[in-house]
């Protein structure tokens, strides 16, 4: 019987993004956070209950022209709390039942943590485990928390700011404000895992908005004395059931409204781990699609367009494909660990050719030191990436555009 505990995680975070066009003011966010999670011994047979409170606060530190400030860090105000989580759940041996606000790790419906609070779920779901390597999971989720809201709210990432009286910011916000509710997703999923292999297949129904499946599977092959390469490949497809929201409203997705959702997203990732280091080229393609397509073809992803949380292999620190439309991109990255693996050092070079957005390329840096000791928990980490080219205002005034995050959390 599993017994109650406590933990969670203290977060200082400070944002800056630097823009080069003269029209465009730079913009800055600080703030600290307080994640607790607790969890109930477990009673009758396999009961429990769980519950996370977040809060974070700018200590005073939001500037006076809101111009100046990143929203997407916790929002426009000074404070905001928040309970992220509230839930029971029944487990045994083979499987798990989680009912309520909870949070749900999937390749398209997650907590996208790269904000100093994460998203959360109003929804039932099931895992279970029926052989050995199989995990099956069924979600009915409802309304969600994006990572600067208070409460629950039945909208997504395409809804404007303060509908429903949500405060989310960082998202698309292309649709009205009369726009009819979010009914939820259905999300169904399988992983497997054996020996080199693990893959995974999903499918998603965000509902009245897009249908999905998700396919993704890593080869990784026999050492070579310290040579290790391994081989991954990824497909989306994507369409538009009856009733369909984007359409009805007629927004533009990338500038293009359309009478129907498809897309098609292959991609591939090839590399090589040798002792500490590891080395990367993936390429990702969103297949141009038929005239009065949503977007031309572009993926619409309720919970991630314009969070660049998605898993498409080349999406970067700010954006990726599902962004950008129709068009393809690369990626080369290099991995390095150091210290037994306390620093580990990032860096990454991403080319996009796109039908709307143009060309671009994005060079980022990310720097991970993890304490041990005493300070074992405590994180310090750097992350900074500069976007470069771009037509039809991807990144302010089509010039130059760097972010730079310094994010430090101590764990408990």
């Amino acid at each position: 019987m599993a017994e109650g505990h406590v933990d969670g995680s203290l977060r200082v975070y400070d944002y800056r993004r630097a823009y080069s066009d003269p029209h465009t003011p730079d913009a800055s966010a600080f703030a600290t956070a307080w994640l607790l999670n607790a969890q109930s011994r477990e009673f009758g047979g396999g009961f429990s209950a769980g519950a996370s409170l977040v809060t974070a606060n700018a200590l005073g530190t939001r500037p006076s022209a809101t111009r100046r400030l990143d929203a997407t860090l916790m929002g426009r105000e000074n404070a905001l709390t928040a309970v992220s989580q509230a839930y029971v759940q029944f487990r045994n041996d083979a499987w798990t039942v989680r009912i309520g606000d909870q949070y749900i790790d999937t390749p398209w419906l997650g907590i996208s943590d790269s904000r100093v609070l994460p998203a959360s779920y109003r929804a039932m779901a099931l895992e279970a485990r029926p052989a050995e390597g199989w995990v099956v999971r069924l979600i009915r989720s409802y309304d969600w928390k994006s990572r600067t809201s208070d409460r629950f709210h039945p909208d997504n990432l395409y809804y404007p700011t303060n509908y429903d009286g949500d405060p989310i910011y960082g998202g698309n916000g292309a649709l009205p404000a009369d726009a009819r509710a979010f009914g939820g997703t259905w999300s169904a999923g399988v992983a497997y895992t054996s020996g080199p292999f693990k893959g995974e297949a999903w499918f998603y129904d965000f509902l009245r908005f897009a249908r999905m499946t998700y396919l993704e599977g890593t080869w990784t092959f026999q050492s070579r004395g310290e040579w290790t390469p391994f081989l991954a490949g990824q497909l989306v497809e994507e369409w538009s059931g009856s009733g369909n929201t984007l359409v009805d409203t007629r927004i533009r997705v990338i500038g293009v409204a359309g009478t129907r959702v498809r897309s098609e997203i292959p991609g591939v990732d090839m590399g090589m781990r040798i002792r500490d280091t590891t080395v990367d080229l993936a390429w990702n393609r969103v297949m141009r699609q038929a005239s009065g397509t949503i977007g031309g073809g572009a993926l619409i992803s309720p919970y991630t367009a314009t969070y660049a949380t998605d898993p498409l292999y080349t999406t970067s620190m700010l954006r990726g494909l599902v962004e950008q439309g129709p068009g393809d991109a690369w990626k080369l990255k290099a991995k390095q660990a150091f210290l037994a693996g306390r620093l580990q050092i990032v860096t990454a070079y991403t080319r996009y050719r796109t039908l709307y957005r143009g060309d671009s390329h994005d060079v980022y840096v990310d720097v991970i030191y993890r304490l041990d000791g005493r300070w074992r928990g405590l994180q310090l980490r750097n992350r900074w990436e500069r976007s470069s080219g771009g037509a039809n205002n991807l990144n302010p005034g089509n010039r130059p555009f760097s972010f730079d995050r310094v994010m430090i959390s101590f764990a408990f």
